[in-house]
């Protein structure tokens, strides 16, 4: 019998003068709208998951400031159980040479409106969920998070 396992899973929420970095993604031929956000894999914490799955899929270095909220949920589609750190970071520096993520189609800055106005595209409730909880100062220090290697 197989054991019940969550998935682990990381976002980052990046904001410059009003505009969210988010990426749209080819999943099963449609088009998906997400925060940069991927696993967790072996050996990392979730803080550098958060640092390299930024990377991967936009091209952009950040720094993590702050943990927005530690959400669960299922999802309808495929009934998988998502354990989610959505964290907040600054954006240091570009790298237009990144190769981005298979299924990425590209990094995209939008407002929060347009966020919205794509909800039909978003790949779960929770981007524009913790995008509202980061607009309304929801904060917590990763200090809260600790890594034994």
């Amino acid at each position: 019998m197989r054991e019940w396992l969550p998935r682990v899973t990381v976002a980052t929420i990046v904001e410059d003068n009003g505009k969210f970095l988010m990426v749209e993604e080819d999943i099963y031929g449609e088009k998906i709208l997400n925060q940069p956000a991927g696993h967790l894999e072996p050996g990392e914490s979730l803080i550098e998951a958060a640092i390299r799955e930024t990377l991967e899929e936009t091209g952009w270095h950040v720094e993590v400031t702050h943990l927005v909220e530690f959400s669960q949920w299922t999802s309808s589609n495929s009934n998988n159980h998502y354990l989610r750190s959505c964290f907040a970071g600054k954006a240091l520096k570009f790298n237009p040479q990144q190769t981005l993520d298979d299924g990425i189609i590209r990094a995209v800055w939008m407002s929060r409106d347009e966020v919205a106005q794509n909800a039909h595209r978003l790949r779960s409730p929770l981007v524009l969920h913790h995008i509202d909880h980061y607009i309304n100062g929801k904060r917590t220090d990763t200090d809260v998070f600790s890594y034994y290697d």
